[in-house]
């Protein structure tokens, strides 16, 4: 009776520190399964409003110096996928950018933080634009937890090689996949 007991305990402590833990998020107010015209790219045949998404974050990990944010389309017919959205060196205080903070006019974006340049060859938010009749696009946004203050890049650094830099100092990171698709006209 007593090693019922004990083992009993055992497996709902074991099983308490499992699912008490918290883990890295990203969540937004603005994004459902599926993004809108108001997220949508103003430009390459397409005619949304191009406002960036309300994202949030919490629970980063301990030694956290620093954050990054993309968006990317891996469905995109280009062989190497596209970037619609980059920015980095967000403060490790920061745990939220507010919508429309992809606008770089507005500056709406956390102080210190960099939008650099996207697929489009523009800087700061560049939404949604799948080619007409290619079907559902997957968007991903990622949130990630540095060890640095800073990558060391500008906005004028592509794509690329922010990438690299963001592999080799990410501490952990989160995504919400939302999708989009064109119908023929």
């Amino acid at each position: 009776m007593r090693t019922s007991f004990l083992i009993i305990t055992i497996m709902l402590t074991v099983t308490g520190v499992t699912f008490g833990q918290s883990t890295f998020t990203l969540s937004s107010n603005d994004l459902g399964g599926s993004a809108t015209i108001t997220e949508e790219f103003d430009g390459f045949g397409c005619t949304g409003k191009n406002q960036s998404p309300q994202l949030s974050w919490k629970n980063a990990p301990k030694g956290t110096k620093s954050f990054a944010i993309t968006m990317y389309d891996p469905d995109a017919p280009t062989g190497s996928g596209w970037w619609h959205w980059v920015v980095f060196d967000i403060p490790s205080t920061t745990n939220e950018l507010v919508t429309g903070a992809g606008n770089i006019s507005l500056n709406l974006s956390p102080e210190g933080a960099i939008q650099s340049i996207t697929n489009f060859g523009t800087k700061g938010y560049g939404g949604p634009c799948p080619p007409e009749g290619h079907g559902l696009h997957q968007y991903i946004f990622t949130v990630y937890a540095l060890k640095t203050k800073s990558l060391g890049l500008d906005a004028s650094t592509n794509p690329a090689v922010v990438g690299y830099y963001l592999w080799s100092n990410t501490l952990a990171k989160a995504s919400i996949v939302t999708y989009y698709q064109r119908d023929k006209k």
